[in-house]
């Protein structure tokens, strides 16, 4: 499930005209949940004159939301070989939704990564240039002493992989 957060910014501008030549015009921003305004590195010469504030609310998509419809998604998850076939035969879109569809999100860092959360345990798959990777990670729930990682040839039918992957640690 994808969540939206907000972030509100008040921008103080302060008219050109009460700015020195040698200057130009900086936006002073202050955090709303912040109990002070920020302070300019370096001051310019401003007049006496009392700013300007206008307030600008940003919206964020989580990590987790979806950069495809689900719409965009159906279609590739229809075009999906059998699943019989070996992962290598599989477009990388196919990939990409199938990995959605298995309850995977990907990584806004690394491309290639693909994270999942389980109510028994927490994994990162990697897709490789040769094999397909999972780590399952101790942090996540569970009693992991160290993080498991497994290795899956693309070579491996997809029912294979997603046995193997979901089956956990």
């Amino acid at each position: 499930m994808s969540t939206i957060t907000s972030s509100t910014f008040t921008n103080y501008n302060v008219p050109p005209s009460s700015i020195s030549s040698s200057s130009t015009q900086f936006p002073i921003f202050h955090l709303t949940h912040f109990p002070k305004h920020l302070q300019c590195p370096s001051p310019l010469s401003i007049s006496s004159r009392k700013p300007i504030a206008t307030t600008t609310q940003i919206f964020c998509k989580s990590p987790e939301a979806e950069e495809l419809s689900p719409k965009e998604d159906d279609e590739w998850l229809q075009k999906l070989p059998e699943k019989n076939k070996p992962l290598y035969s599989h477009s990388l879109p196919c990939i990409e939704a199938w990995l959605k569809s298995l309850g995977f999100y990907q990584s806004k860092d690394d491309r290639a990564v693909w994270l999942i959360q389980k109510a028994d345990w927490h994994a990162h798959l990697y897709l490789d240039v040769t094999d397909l990777y999972i780590r399952y990670l101790k942090s996540g729930p569970g009693n992991l002493d160290k993080d498991v990682e497994r290795r899956f040839s693309y070579a491996l039918s997809r029912e294979d992989i997603e046995n193997a992957v979901l089956g956990g640690p």
